[in-house]
């Protein structure tokens, strides 16, 4: 099997964090971001931003080490939501079949080549509102056998009960993955089926239940550049704030009610992703969907603002994602190491 990365290659020492310039003065972490802060971050010149966002990051991060996911659909197809990006939503005929609970021992093998392709951390995902209490000991062994793995474990399922989430817990689960997608104000445009206030219900379960939260955004879905600043508020002024952070630029498909949604410039999404460095200066920036169109150097600029964690493998839940050459190729000219 090809390795992802060499991981019998020596790793060079990442490098000593630089002094921080006498005038920086941090965000405090204890205090809540205001809209105004927010809106005079993304007001500022684009090398200004980059600057402070690199500081930070620098700060809190090895400056070349990018931590790596590897992410399975175990449950594809016929979610009962309408998110009106998604192709698994049962709402829209984008020609996608509903399948069941995938078996524990396809998990498994795909863990391990994860693992053997360099991936530190392995994420489940299934299309579903919620997952039913009968299909919870199917997850949960799932669970436990990528954890003995030696990997970082992440689901996303949909809504949670207190019950499940214990469970989930119990299990070895480290991140639960529940996206709020775009700002409080924009999501009744994106979804009709359950509200924001029931999106932060199922984080706070997680919170509770003593598991990460892996909470992020997709941007490209139409929003306005006021939605850029209403999600990251809604994200980092969550107590505390999500410790991933995936930064999604939307996949469009046919026949989902925003796939034909106007991209967002390249020069924009790194400015989101450097505000979120900024916000959230200890999370994982993960850049996320999208990437399979992204030029090498948009890529580039998004570490530079940031963004400190990848998705790997050739699909994403159901679409594209780049291929490990490209992946290796592209870390090889920006002397990027996988996170050790």
């Amino acid at each position: 099997m090809t390795l992802l990365f060499d991981q019998t290659a020596p790793r060079r020492k990442a490098k000593a964090v630089p002094s921080l310039p006498e005038n920086y003065a941090p965000h405090p972490t204890s205090e809540r971001w205001t809209r105004e802060a927010v809106d005079a971050l993304f007001a500022k010149p684009f090398m200004d931003l980059i600057l402070e966002a690199q500081t930070v990051h620098r700060a809190h991060h090895a400056p070349n080490e990018v931590q790596m996911s590897q992410l399975l659909s175990i449950k594809t197809g016929g979610c009962a939501e309408d998110c009106g990006y998604c192709n698994q939503s049962a709402h829209f005929d984008t020609g996608l079949k509903a399948e069941k609970l995938i078996d524990a021992e396809v998990v498994i093998e795909a863990a391990k080549k994860a693992k053997a392709g360099g991936a530190g951390r392995f994420c489940m995902g299934a299309a579903w509102r919620e997952p039913k209490d009968r299909d919870m000991d199917a997850l949960c062994d799932m669970v436990s056998e990528v954890k003995s793995m030696g990997m970082e474990t992440c689901m996303t399922l949909g809504m949670l009960s207190p019950a499940q989430a214990e469970r989930l817990k119990t299990s070895g689960l480290d991140y639960y993955n529940h996206n709020i997608d775009t700002s409080p104000e924009d999501y009744e445009r994106v979804i009709s089926t359950r509200t924001f206030e029931d999106r932060l219900h199922t984080l706070n379960l997680v919170r509770e239940s003593g598991m990460k939260v892996c909470c992020g955004g997709i941007v490209g879905m139409g929003e306005t550049a006021e939605d850029h600043v209403g999600l990251l508020l809604a994200l980092a002024n969550l107590d505390p704030a999500p410790e991933s952070v995936p930064i999604n630029a939307l996949v469009p498909v046919p026949n989902t009610p925003l796939g034909d949604s106007e991209p967002v410039h390249p020069i924009d999404f790194a400015r989101m992703i450097a505000v979120a460095r900024i916000m959230m200066p200890e999370s994982y920036v993960r850049l996320s969907a999208g990437r399979e169109t992204m030029t090498d150097e948009a890529q580039a600029l998004c570490f530079l603002a940031g963004a400190n964690s990848i998705f790997v493998g050739e699909t994403l839940l159901t679409t594209d994602n780049p291929s490990e050459t490209e992946d290796r190729l592209l870390f090889d000219r920006l002397g990027i190491q996988p996170e050790s």
